[in-house]
């Protein structure tokens, strides 16, 4: 079976649902989401959206900490495209009734986060990705010209003439439909289940990515991807975020003796960038031997709980109280800032195909995304791709600097379980890496993926080898690319090649499959 429509969206996160609101104003929409429809990344962000809202603040000031997050990566048009249109979606937010928290006022109430120079973080308690989700929703759903599939999975992007017309998914019942449209945007998300340690939901496995790339797209920077410092880690507890916020409110990071120390590694302590806090927690960690901890003690207890109410509900189930208990923390993988490569109104390398939000690089984060820009960034650019995609087709004007081709797998190996792929992605391709290490990680995914290919063949309406597809071939993608750039830069460290090298990598490089 076949559904056409004038555009199809696949994902239902922020930058997929804004840019669906705009598209129903020019014709039908049909939006694919892969399991619930409010089950997406967005809901998961605690923290907040950032935008220069604040009487203290500008545009050029989040810029400037933007900029200087991506560890001299950023495409810097890009950046002014978020900061300069930033604040007039969030408003259009506020304007829809988004329910951000207020200050005395009655001004949204604006907290603080790593590597911010001023509170800029719009936040609604610490479920402000839910918050922005339901509303955005609520939008879509009472739209008549936007058909929502849900339990949905897209496994292919359908191509003719060097054009995509849309994608083919799997139904809740194994079937294999079709979705056929003029334009198709992926915003499908991250990448987060690529790693054995996460903090994205189930579903961030990578598809878009995959789709993208085995239909020949460019895709860009993938070696960078952002691992969080403060992760729950509690033995038989689930991997839960612990908000930036938490820090930037006054949380503080403490040894098994209590001591403060991030101090001891950079100097702006506990509120550096996410890439460097992540490190040092671990070089802490390795100095003494024992767990590193989170503490909010020394703050008044009914303000945590009342403002960090998820949080605490979280800790309470691993048995800790977040107002009064050391919590025990480690890094694990968050965001992936590479992603698809696109222009600034998410056209990709392959005609009629658009990219928006965590799925696709425009350049934006650089090395390292600045905390609370990833809400921000599916806000502008879907709303931005969405009207692109009403325009007249032009081609994409991408960045990088060089393109490298990948061909297909040499030889099969056995075909690996999710977590086999996982592990070894984790160990070998996370947030420290070594050439010897990449090198076994590019050779055993690579085989993978030749064997997960046979597979398939024989079996395409398995949904497990569908995704076990996407995390082997967005696995080999980051290692393939870690092991290529030769330096350490944001979210990217090689013990190796332990310094930055702006004379050799101070470049973006894009790969894509040889067809």
């Amino acid at each position: 079976m076949s559904v056409h429509g004038d555009f199809l969206v696949i994902g239902s996160g922020i930058a997929g649902l804004r840019a669906a609101i705009s598209l129903a104003e020019h014709g039908e929409v049909i939006v694919l989401t892969k399991a619930d429809p409010r089950e997406s990344n967005t809901g998961y962000a605690q923290g907040g959206i950032a935008a220069a809202v604040g009487d203290d603040d500008t545009p050029e000031l989040h810029a400037r900490d933007t900029i200087a997050a991506g560890d001299g990566l950023c495409v810097t048009a890009a950046v002014d495209v978020l900061v300069r249109e930033g604040p007039r979606y969030v408003h259009e937010l506020i304007e829809w009734g988004a329910g951000f928290d207020r200050d005395e006022r009655s001004r949204p109430a604006l907290g603080r986060e790593a590597a911010h120079s001023v509170r800029r973080v719009l936040h609604a308690r610490d479920a402000t990705g839910r918050e922005i989700g339901r509303l955005l929703w609520r939008k879509v759903s009472a739209h008549p010209r936007v058909r929502v599939y849900d339990d949905a999975q897209a496994v292919k992007l359908l191509t003719r003439d060097g054009a995509c017309h849309g994608a083919r998914f799997l139904t809740r019942d194994g079937t294999v439909e079709e979705a056929t449209a003029a334009r198709t945007l992926l915003a499908t998300g991250g990448a987060g289940q690529v790693f054995r340690e996460t903090t994205n939901p189930a579903v961030a496995t990578g598809d878009g990515i995959a789709m993208a790339f085995a239909a020949g797209a460019s895709v860009t920077d993938l070696e960078f991807v952002q691992f969080h410092p403060t992760v729950l880690s509690v033995d038989g507890a689930p991997r839960f975020l612990l908000s930036e916020a938490l820090r930037g409110e006054g949380a503080r990071l403490v040894n098994d003796a209590g001591e403060p120390f991030m101090a001891r590694y950079e100097p702006a302590g506990d509120l550096a960038s996410r890439d460097l806090v992540s490190r040092g927690i671990i070089r802490e960690a390795q100095r003494t031997g024992a767990p590193v901890y989170l503490t909010l003690a020394h703050l008044d207890p009914d303000y945590v709980r009342r403002r960090f109410p998820t949080i605490t509900e979280a800790c309470k189930q691993a048995g800790l109280d977040l107002a009064t208990d050391r919590i025990p923390v480690s890094p694990a993988a968050h965001y992936v800032m590479g992603g698809v490569e696109t222009d600034l109104d998410g056209r990709t390398s392959l005609d009629q195909l658009f990219a928006a939000g965590e799925v696709a690089c425009t350049g934006l984060h650089g090395a390292n995304r600045l905390a609370s820009n990833s809400l921000l960034e599916g806000l502008v650019f879907g709303a931005r791709a969405a009207e692109a995609m009403i325009e007249p087709t032009r081609s994409a004007q991408l960045f990088a600097a060089e393109t490298v081709p990948i061909g297909a797998a040499s030889a099969a190996l056995d075909l690996p379980d999710a977590y086999r792929v996982r592990d070894i992605v984790w160990r070998y391709a996370g947030l420290v890496r070594m050439r010897t290490e990449l090198e076994s990680a590019v050779r055993q995914l690579d085989g993978w993926r030749a064997g997960v290919c046979r597979a398939r063949e024989a079996a395409p309406c398995d949904r497990e080898l569908r995704t076990l597809d996407s995390l082997v071939t967005v696995g080999l993608l980051i290692a393939r690319a870690a092991l290529r750039r030769e330096e350490s830069r944001g979210g990217h460290f090689r013990t190796d090649f332990p310094q930055r090298d702006d004379i050799h990598w101070q470049k973006h490089v894009a790969d894509r499959l040889s067809l």
